[in-house]
């Protein structure tokens, strides 16, 4: 947990620093399209909630470090299991690789079906039914991995680690790939938004998972290091040093 704090503040530092403009230009957009429907009046504004500052600020860091503190638990666990089953993997390996895996897996794969919108993108009416399917795509992504993982794992005996690890990542691309093929799809962007704009709104959001995941395999897999490998029992360094 405290190496997802530690990497949703980096992610943080990202989001604001690189994102936030993005966001701000979209909602001048946005802002400008209510105002051109009233008329070039100022009717139909309602007054805010939150104030933008807040959210940008207050809101940001508290969804980032909630969201840090919630995946450093749920990784612990699945490093737990997965260290030493892996591969003959080492502690910093391990956490490098389960972090690219959630990732690829948690973000990357969802995002090329249904890629973050920034505000005046996106039809209202379809804002659940789009939430759905990404987290959808999220859960499906996650089982296809691991079945993934169990079929490598079975092939390698007969085909060698090598050739059952380039067999299960076509199975998963593939299915994933008809994932694509057959979820529908949402094309909401208007013609008059800056197509610009949209692709540094994605980089951003795509920079700023990636800054987090990086981050924490990095902060993870130091910190379990130096707990397993720097303990003065046989059991440590067995765990640090898998075989087989």
């Amino acid at each position: 947990m405290i190496a997802g704090v530690i990497a949703g503040a980096l992610a943080l530092a990202v989001a604001y620093f690189l994102g936030e403009s993005q966001v701000d230009a979209a909602i001048a957009i946005e802002e400008a399209h209510s105002h051109a429907a009233h008329g070039g009046g100022g009717g139909g504004e309602e007054e805010e909630l939150v104030s933008r500052t807040m959210q940008a600020t207050g809101g940001l860091a508290t969804a980032l470090l909630v969201f840090g503190v919630a995946v450093g638990g749920i990784a612990a666990l699945v490093y737990a299991y997965a260290l030493g089953r892996i591969g003959n993997f080492g502690p910093r390996a391990t956490a490098a690789l389960i972090a690219g895996a959630a990732l690829l897996t948690v973000y990357v794969v969802p995002f090329l079906k249904y890629p973050a919108n920034p505000p005046a993108v996106g039809n209202p009416d379809t804002i659940g039914k789009r939430t759905t399917l990404f987290f959808l795509m999220v859960a499906l992504s996650l089982l296809l991995a691991v079945v993934a993982v169990i079929i490598g794992k079975r092939l390698a005996p007969a085909l060698g680690n090598w050739n059952a690890t380039i067999a299960a990542a076509a199975g998963f691309i593939l299915v994933v790939g008809l994932a694509y093929a057959f979820l529908p799809s949402f094309d909401e962007v208007g013609k008059d938004f800056p197509a610009s704009l949209l692709w540094k709104f994605r980089l951003s959001t795509l920079a700023v998972q990636t800054t987090f995941w990086a981050g924490f395999g990095l902060i993870f897999g130091y910190l379990t290091e130096r707990l397993l490998v720097s303990g003065n029992g046989a059991d440590a360094r067995r765990v640090a040093t898998p075989v087989g």
